[in-house]
């Protein structure tokens, strides 16, 4: 019966309006997260019944077009939005934010490697930059630290494996104090000390998608899914390998284009809050349509059930 499709096709507009403000809320949930992308249903017609198929014209007929009754709307998709928000000042040297398309790796307790924008980091009791869950913030570590007679520090070359970015505090000189640390544009950390020196101890490194679209969301500002979003550089995901053949392919502001690391900044979410209302008001208005469809397929059911009294 056609009110029957008429039932079905409103019943699977609710369905996907219904999606629709399920994301729009996430969205309006999340507009003071950082680093946070928003995201927006792609809604796609279904299937379509053929009542008459097309036929080509030939002599003295025309064409018979086709006849086709569509069977409702489906969820094509949710697409987000990796657009980067805007970098809000801080004032702490930890928080970090990328001005460009990188990302930061981090590695928990059991090795799994995480992408990041949110560059909400600190130093940790064992001198590791980390994040909020203490996941350890990957780069390339400077080789050991000597001292000259003078005071003067001097780092060995910059390893070849990613490792963690870490303090380095042993074998500083007696009278001799570390002051602070401060991490630039490019992703050096460097050390400062009492004494007026300085050595520079790592460099964080920045990952790059083709891809971003493919990665996956795990919370907690994380993505999975690296291999799957199509990483550029040498060596694909930098901490896959057991040495990095091309470090510049990753550096911050290098060949690779990541972007360059601002300090003491975080990067705010993307949600534009007038466009997710008006997107708000607009599945709210398609909704109440499909209902009523529902509402008056209902209405033409009951009496045709009636017409037997």
């Amino acid at each position: 019966m056609a009110l029957i499709g008429t039932l079905s096709s409103g019943v699977s507009a609710l369905k996907v309006f219904t999606k629709d403000l399920e994301v729009i809320g996430d969205n309006i949930a999340n507009v003071n997260t950082t680093a946070f992308k928003s995201s927006k249903v792609g809604i796609s017609d279904d299937f379509s019944n053929t009542l008459r198929a097309s036929q080509p014209g030939g002599g003295s007929l025309s064409n018979v077009q086709a006849a086709q009754i569509g069977s409702g709307v489906k969820l094509s998709g949710i697409n987000v939005n990796y657009k980067q928000g805007a970098l809000n000042t801080t004032g702490q040297g930890t928080d970090l934010g990328i001005s460009g398309e990188g990302y930061f790796l981090v590695k928990d307790g059991n090795g799994t490697t995480f992408a990041t924008r949110s560059g909400s980091f600190r130093w940790d009791d064992t001198g590791s930059l980390v994040n909020s869950q203490g996941m350890k913030v990957q780069g390339i570590a400077n080789g050991a630290i000597t001292w000259s007679a003078a005071g003067v520090p001097t780092a060995g070359a910059a390893g070849t494996a990613a490792s963690s970015i870490q303090k380095v505090t042993a074998g500083i000189p007696a009278g001799v104090s570390l002051q602070s640390l401060s991490i630039d544009r490019s992703g050096n950390v460097v050390q400062f000390y009492s004494n007026g020196s300085s050595v520079q101890v790592g460099q964080i490194l920045v990952q790059q998608f083709n891809q971003p679209s493919s990665l996956m969301k795990r919370g907690d500002g994380l993505y999975t899914s690296l291999s799957n979003a199509g990483p550029q550089g040498a060596d694909g995901v930098f901490t896959s390998v057991a040495s990095i053949t091309a470090a510049a392919d990753y550096a911050p502001g290098g060949a690779g284009g990541g972007g360059t690391i601002e300090a003491g900044t975080l990067e705010l979410s993307n949600v534009d809050l007038t466009e997710q209302f008006s997107n708000m008001i607009t599945a709210q208005r398609s909704f109440q349509a499909a209902s009523r469809l529902v509402t008056v397929s209902d209405s033409m059911l009951e009496e045709i059930v009636n017409l037997k009294r």
